[in-house]
């Protein structure tokens, strides 16, 4: 029998740092801007220097297309060239966002013109692209999380179109304009690849529920695939997905992805009596890939405060036995690796990345917290274990 290749990772590290770059309107109309905003801008160079000792080189960046795009079809990529020259001078490969929850001051996703106008920002992001970095691996995220912007503009009016119960023509307006984004990425540079991020959670019944109930939680779990199946044309064809636009596909996946339909109620990750309804994240990744056969990585992930380190040692142990079953997980992203404020009380710092914010200091001035540190160091410790005896059958895309 033939051994099958396994699939090769176009990531420079499985490890990655991720920069929260939203730059969308917020719960009160106001643009918030989090590359100033957390000092990542004037701090690039710091941070990537930061890096090194966790041998993270591939980092989740966002152009900001409100930034980008004051005045319809005239692109300014200025700060992004400033980042692309920080990339090349510390040797990081950086994987775009092309619109991470922010849109121009003019566009929704229910506006007739938004598809058009976000497939005319990936060929002039290609093309600026290509100018700077003509022979470079390029990596790119078209739209970040639609199921969670969808939801949260479409149904909760936590921004954009600010509208409740339209979660669904939010979601279909966005991913009309990620289907049409993707083909001119395409065109425009067939060697592109594409790494899809969208939430990975549990939804459950309640304890002793209906059967009315199940299918109820039952449906709501579905829904997390709505927006990959209609990027790959399994729900709604006529909006142009197809198999081929499947490239890597990336899970975020928080300690509050689990929960009971229809309620606030959290599914704690860490009980001293667990819930018998919790699943462990790798049945969870395990699912997932079963349904795409695709490549996939964790693309986000992170815990505020005090349970940093312990999130990071669980994350590690069911990553590690991911890569022992042999599945094509290629990467990690610890999202924010620097601390981030809260989208609507920007007074109020979450405490989830690497590093942490000190206020009284200009950049804000990064402090590592050093129990995440060694946490970190430990987890890739645990994974690199796992990595090497992967059985090569099952990375097969």
């Amino acid at each position: 029998m033939k051994v099958p290749t396994p699939v090769a990772s176009p990531f420079r590290s499985f490890w990655w740092g991720g920069y929260e770059c939203t730059d969308q309107l917020n719960a009160f109309g106001y643009r918030v801007d989090f590359l100033p905003l957390t000092g990542h801008l004037q701090l690039i160079d710091e941070d990537y220097t930061d890096l090194g000792p966790f041998n993270v080189r591939t980092v989740r960046e966002g152009i900001r297309w409100a930034q980008i795009e004051k005045t319809p079809y005239q692109y300014d990529f200025s700060t992004v060239k400033v980042m692309l020259e920080a990339g090349q001078r510390h040797g990081i490969q950086q994987v775009w966002d092309l619109c991470h929850f922010g849109y121009p001051d003019d566009l929704t996703p229910l506006h007739p013109l938004f598809a058009r106008r976000f497939a005319a920002l990936c060929r002039a992001f290609v093309d600026f692209y290509r100018s700077q970095r003509p022979d470079d691996v390029l990596i790119v995220t078209p739209i970040n999380e639609v199921s969670f912007i969808s939801w949260l503009g479409g149904d909760a009016r936590g921004t954009t179109p600010y509208c409740h119960n339209q979660g669904w023509d939010v979601k279909y307006g966005l991913m009309r304009a990620y289907i049409e984004g993707a083909h001119a990425l395409r065109e425009a540079d067939p060697s592109i690849r594409m790494l899809s991020t969208e939430p990975l959670v549990h939804i459950v019944p309640p304890l002793h529920a209906t059967p009315r109930e199940r299918r109820w939680a039952r449906e709501a779990h579905d829904n997390q695939f709505q927006a990959t199946d209609m990027l790959a044309g399994r729900k709604c064809p006529e909006l142009g997905g197809r198999e081929d636009l499947l490239d890597i596909v990336g899970f975020n996946y928080y300690y509050d992805n689990q929960w009971q339909n229809g309620t606030p109620n959290k599914l704690g990750w860490n009980d001293d009596v667990p819930d018998p309804r919790w699943v462990p994240l790798r049945n969870l990744l395990r699912s997932a890939h079963k349904r795409y056969r695709r490549p996939f990585a964790l693309t986000e992930t992170s815990h505020p405060g005090v349970d940093r380190p312990q999130w990071l040692r669980m994350i590690a142990e069911e990553c590690g036995a991911v890569l022992r079953e042999g599945l094509p997980l290629q990467g990690i992203c610890l999202y924010p690796i620097i601390d981030r404020p809260n989208w609507d009380h920007l007074d109020q710092w979450h405490q989830s990345g690497l590093w942490d914010a000190d206020l009284s200091q200009p950049g804000p001035a990064r402090v590592l917290h050093q129990p995440s540190a060694d946490a970190l160091l430990a987890a890739q410790a645990t994974v690199a274990e796992a990595a090497p005896v992967r059985r090569p059958r099952a990375l097969l895309v």
